[in-house]
């Protein structure tokens, strides 16, 4: 395996306008292989800006960005990097373009020149990683919201990425089709390796991950592991941010003089918590 890191950003700044503000400023990252990585911020805080910049649709006012070691501003690496560090956007509807599932997820492979005998496998293969295959011959139109983002996700997946770039890919769905969207990225990522950026508001989503970015002002301010940045609870709401449920139940025990784990994320957490907190409670 290549030793190459996935995504770096080197002092990156983006600009809208030659005036403007920068909606991205002097950030440095660097994404190994095989990471997940959720990214959050209020609006405004550059954190959808910084996900076109890692996959070229927008390219640095300042710095460089890398894509398996190619630079997105050498025109010759951009169906290359596009490629190979697939967008998922909020609206499914807007990356749908046929009506039917199984030529939809085609539509990809045509734009990429991939010879017409070797789609076959590689659409159904998509399909099946994503659990839309009984739904290949289904109109999209007629799909729920999460079936629909997860038709979108394979026909990334039939262009062989090795990263997925999700801008705030669960926003226009309901709690089931986030779970669905989120748990097949989760799994393509721990059985396929595919590096994933998922840029989110719902905390409990980052939770999940392995590396946590928050954004504010453009850039940067903080950066671990999902124990580590939630932990700060009020450094996070100062951020005009919140804390996955059980942190924020953890905290609040803590200041009424209950000490629980600050770092606790989860349901299954708190309840070993609260049998640690009170043995007797959980007598017979």
């Amino acid at each position: 395996m290549t030793t190459i890191p996935h995504l770096v950003l080197d002092q990156v700044t983006y600009r809208y306008e030659p005036e403007a503000p920068p909606a991205v400023n002097q950030v440095s990252l660097t994404v190994p292989r095989g990471q997940f990585a959720a990214v959050l911020g209020h609006n405004g805080s550059g954190k959808s800006t910084l996900a076109k910049m890692l996959n070229g649709l927008f390219l640095p006012t300042e710095g460089s960005v890398l894509v398996s070691g190619m630079d997105t501003r050498e025109e010759k690496h951009t169906w290359d990097i596009r490629q190979a560090a697939g967008m998922v956007f909020q609206n499914p509807d807007n990356q749908l373009v046929a009506t039917r599932v199984y030529d939809d997820v085609a539509f990809g492979l045509e734009n990429i020149g991939v010879p017409t005998q070797e789609m076959p496998p590689r659409i159904d293969e998509a399909l099946r990683l994503t659990g839309m295959s009984e739904f290949a011959d289904r109109p999209p139109h007629l799909l729920s919201g999460g079936q629909k983002q997860r038709v979108a996700i394979a026909g990334i997946l039939a262009m062989q990425p090795e990263a997925l770039i999700l801008d705030e890919a669960t926003a226009m769905l309901d709690p089931q089709g986030r779970k669905e969207v989120f748990d097949t990225v989760a799994r393509l990522n721990r059985e396929q390796g595919i590096t994933v950026v998922w840029i989110t508001h719902f905390m409990e989503e980052a939770a999940k991950a392995q590396r946590v970015l928050v954004m504010n002002h453009g850039g940067i301010e903080m950066d671990g592991t999902p124990r580590e940045i939630f932990s700060r609870v009020e450094e996070i709401r100062d951020l005009r941010l919140d804390v996955p449920p059980m942190t924020k139940l953890a905290h609040m025990l803590n200041a009424r003089g209950v000490p629980a784990a600050p770092d606790v994320l989860t349901v299954e957490e708190m309840a070993r918590e609260v049998k640690r907190l009170c043995p007797s409670c959980w007598k017979n």
